[in-house]
């Protein structure tokens, strides 16, 4: 599996401890920023990650910041991404099993370091369930073209 790895300041800390928990996991990942906890603009680095992951460059995102609110957010703007804030294993778990999530958000100032690893671990264990799950998803993925 291929992570695209993102955080804005408030994250920064948290996604550099991640990255040796991906390392453990065997998770292969690209670090597209930020290098310091210096403050920019998260919307910057969640575009980053969301239309690597949209065009298909990595199967999956990461993106941490303060609350994750924000970072959800901007990604969600990217068609084909179905991004989501977890703060425990079992909301991470779900929002795989039926959101088909393929961006997760982390709150770097909310959740502890062990946690993050946790939820981590949830998220990328977790497959989509598909069946009643899935035309719902599709729903989504209508409302996304219909914009367009």
């Amino acid at each position: 599996m291929k992570i695209a790895l993102a955080a804005d300041h408030a994250g920064f800390e948290e996604k550099e401890k991640l990255k040796s928990e991906l390392d453990s996991l065997g998770v292969e990942y690209t670090d597209m920023g930020t290098d310091s906890n210096a403050s920019v603009d998260y919307p910057d680095y969640a575009r980053k990650v969301a239309e690597a992951v949209a065009k298909g460059d990595y199967e999956r995102g990461i993106l941490l910041c303060g609350s994750g609110a924000g970072m959800a957010i901007a990604a969600n703007k990217v068609p084909g991404i179905r991004s989501a804030v977890a703060w425990n294993e079992e909301i991470a778990r779900l929002s795989r099993e039926h959101n088909n999530t393929n961006v997760l958000a982390l709150a770097a100032r909310f959740t502890a370091d062990y946690e993050i690893k946790n939820i981590v671990k949830a998220w990328l264990d977790a497959e989509f369930d598909a069946g009643r799950h899935e035309r719902r998803v599709e729903k989504i993925t209508k409302i996304e073209e219909e914009d367009e």
